[in-house]
């Protein structure tokens, strides 16, 4: 008799959130374009942990606006939930970015007139279906300090505000850009816990970018781009705890 096939893998299993195909960016015309993207191909999952790897003008944070609707494709198609974001008009991609989309950036972007609860509160105002600002802390651990001001905060603290003004809107795709890029260790892997705890909590499909190649022992896998192109993916058989990296 022969052996059992191996079952699909969950991926494999369901529908992909977002389907990249042929995607290029373009800047610029005649002498002067500069292009970012060559022809990126790929498929993300719900609940998956993505890195994106790749040296400084590797294309991934151009690659990011693209996911996160914040810029458009010169060719190719990018399609989230079957919607092609390349051909969607403005006030499209607006209601993406608000529903779908959190976004976590090196800069916190806090107003530092409001407290940690009052700056995730901005956020839930503008949301049909938000978390209330105090779960939202609860989750990155900042129960405690929810009403203090940015200024009363640590830098690692701050980006866990941050990450709960991303996350409050319940968004399916959460976007981080260098998360930890202006920390030290110790506290970018509280930084980095926050994120993982909330793509295993809430489900939600995080996608990290960075130069550090440590990171990509935590993600399920792992892109590495170069000048444009995807030039390597990996698939880790299991995710590492933060903690036990190499740092």
């Amino acid at each position: 008799m022969p052996p059992a096939a191996n079952p699909p893998s969950p991926a494999a299993a369901r529908a992909p959130l977002f389907q990249v195909r042929g995607l290029a960016r373009v800047y610029g015309e005649g002498l002067a374009a500069v292009t970012a993207l060559r022809g990126v191909d790929f498929d993300l999952f719900a609940r998956e942990l993505v890195v994106l790897l790749g040296a400084s003008g590797s294309g991934k944070s151009t690659l990011l606006n693209q996911l996160g609707g914040l810029d458009s494709p010169t060719h190719g198609t990018l399609r989230y939930r079957g919607r092609d974001l390349g051909t969607a008009g403005e006030a499209e991609l607006t209601q993406f970015r608000r529903h779908a989309v959190g976004f976590v950036f090196q800069a916190y972007n806090l107003i530092p007139s409001l407290t940690a609860r009052e700056n995730v509160a901005l956020i839930t105002e503008l949301c049909p279906e938000p978390m209330a600002p105090e779960e939202a802390l609860h989750l990155v651990g900042l129960a405690e300090r929810m009403d203090h001001f940015p200024a009363q905060l640590s830098g690692g603290e701050q980006q866990r505000v941050a990450i709960a003004r991303a996350i409050a809107k319940r968004p399916e795709v959460l976007l981080c850009d260098e998360p930890t890029g202006a920390l030290d260790v110790h506290t970018g892997i509280t930084v980095l816990e926050a994120i993982e705890h909330i793509n295993r909590e809430l489900g939600t499909l995080a996608v990290i970018i960075t130069h550090n190649a440590i990171l990509a022992d935590m993600a399920d896998r792992v892109f590495t781009l170069s000048d444009g192109r995807i030039v390597h993916e990996r698939t880790n058989a299991q995710r590492g705890r933060v903690r036990d990296l190499a740092w």
